[in-house]
């Protein structure tokens, strides 16, 4: 009788040791076509991110990426190479390279960016008026409140090279770029025609010029916010919001969409049109329940970057108990380190509300940080690593009522006994704008009638 023994594969285990595990464990599993696009992005992009030309010029990736940024010059006609004129401000110009990721942190794209030296432009000479209007995130969220309620989509495109598209109306010359100079005409310079990234009036005039081209297209500008697009037809309407060379839209007719993009593209050249999902650092997620709003891949690169990720998590961003004050008698700590804190808090508080009052109460102490204040920033961090993915939902079960709230703690600030003034705004169920400020002047009740001697008031209410 043979005896049958079961003999497993000596190349097959269930259990494999973690050092021979390529990728992160806790990402969890991938698709076929994630991973593909991610071998895609390897191959076809560099990892490395160059610190100036002679790194980059040596790399053929960033070679190619520069030459695209110089086609995309061609293809504008931005510029004419003349000799140097005598007596004239000739701008210097600089490589800026950058690597783009999408919404999980992969590499997608090698970005090289020719701008000019705008430090070196005189005023009056190569340079007039520079203001341009930027959206602001209260009016994207907004636009986020305004797609739940009319039960919308939102779309969002990319304007290749943005300011490239701008007419200059003052005469500009610029240096040749290095690494690409013409080796017939090393002393020759380009005359600008239309602006380039880093002049000062560039944002200007791309959005004088983006600005002109809508609304020669029967898009109406809004009165108040002078970066949103409007166009209605019979009970439907189409929205924009225009953020440098970023635009979110949608409509209630698909048809109006597609209208739009059409417009665009026939004018400008774009890029990334689809649904909106990444944007300005936030995550967007539109489900057939409303839309998710978060900035948890921000949130983990900031914990990440100050060195807490193996810290303790808490459960509430500052204790109910805590009193800072100016502790005069604390020690100093890195002025740097504690305002690097504070400003990239500063930014998660367009989707995080519940640290903007404990963020604006440590930013208050930057100009002489102590001890005490960096612990208590460290804290909100902490409170962070446990809640990086919380966000604001903005739901389709909603309306168009606005309600707003504010209130005030009383004379809460212990050096001056300011109190500090906390409100917010909803449209129908969803949050859109809030704040957290210390106000101007020290409130408090006026005292009785012929108490206290008419000099005496004199000095307690004028010092």
């Amino acid at each position: 009788m043979t005896k049958v023994v079961e003999h497993s594969h000596p190349r097959l285990r269930n259990l494999h040791y973690q050092g021979d595990i390529i990728g992160d464990l806790n990402e969890g599993v991938r698709t076929r076509n994630q991973i593909a696009n991610q071998i895609s992005y390897a191959c076809y992009t560099s990892q490395i991110e160059p610190k100036n030309i002679n790194e980059a010029i040596v790399d053929e990736y960033w070679v190619g990426a520069m030459q695209d940024e110089l086609n995309q010059f061609e293809r504008n006609e931005v510029w004419s190479l003349v000799p140097r004129p005598k007596d004239i401000n000739v701008i210097g110009t600089k490589w800026v390279f950058r690597n783009k990721t999408d919404e999980s942190g992969k590499i997608v794209r090698n970005k090289a960016r020719l701008v000019a030296q705008g430090y070196t432009q005189v005023e009056g000479v190569d340079f007039d008026e520079t203001f341009a209007p930027v959206a602001r995130l209260e009016s994207i969220r907004l636009l986020l409140s305004i797609a739940c309620i009319k039960k919308f989509k939102l779309f969002q495109m990319d304007v290749k090279s943005a300011f490239l598209n701008g007419y200059l109306q003052e005469e500009v010359y610029v240096e040749q770029p290095k690494g690409f100079v013409d080796p017939h005409s090393p002393n020759h310079v380009f005359k600008l025609k239309k602006a380039l990234y880093g002049l000062k009036q560039a944002p200007r005039a791309w959005y004088d010029r983006l600005t002109q081209y809508l609304i020669d297209n029967q898009y109406r500008r809004g009165g108040i916010d002078r970066t949103l697009f409007i166009k209605h037809h019979d009970h439907d309407i189409f929205v924009a919001q225009i953020y440098v060379d970023d635009i979110v839209f949608g409509s209630t007719n698909k048809t109006k969409v597609d209208e739009f993009v059409s417009v665009m593209s026939s004018e400008f050249e774009m890029s990334m049109v689809g649904e909106l999902n990444y944007f300005l650092g936030m995550q967007v997620k539109q489900t057939s329940m409303g839309i998710m709003l978060n900035q948890s891949k921000y949130a983990k690169n900031l914990v990440k970057r100050f060195g807490l990720e193996n810290g303790k998590d808490f459960e509430t961003p500052m204790s109910t108990t805590l009193k800072l004050d100016k502790d005069e008698k604390g020690k100093s700590v890195d002025q740097s380190l504690y305002r690097s804190m504070i400003g990239s808090l500063l930014y998660l508080t367009a989707s995080r509300p519940d640290i903007c009052f404990s963020v604006g109460l440590c930013a208050r102490f930057q100009a002489n940080p102590k001890e005490s204040h960096l612990k208590a920033v460290k804290r909100i961090i902490r409170y962070i690593k446990g809640t990086h993915s919380l966000g604001l939902f903005y739901s389709f079960d909603t309306n168009d009522i606005l309600v707003g709230y504010c209130d005030a703690d009383w004379a809460g600030n212990i050096d001056d006994r300011k109190s500090t003034s906390g409100g917010c705004f909803y449209v129908g169920n969803n949050l859109v704008s809030w704040s957290s400020k210390k106000q101007n002047s020290v409130s408090f009740p006026l005292p009785k009638p012929n108490t206290l001697r008419p000099e005496v008031l004199a000095h307690n209410y004028f010092g």
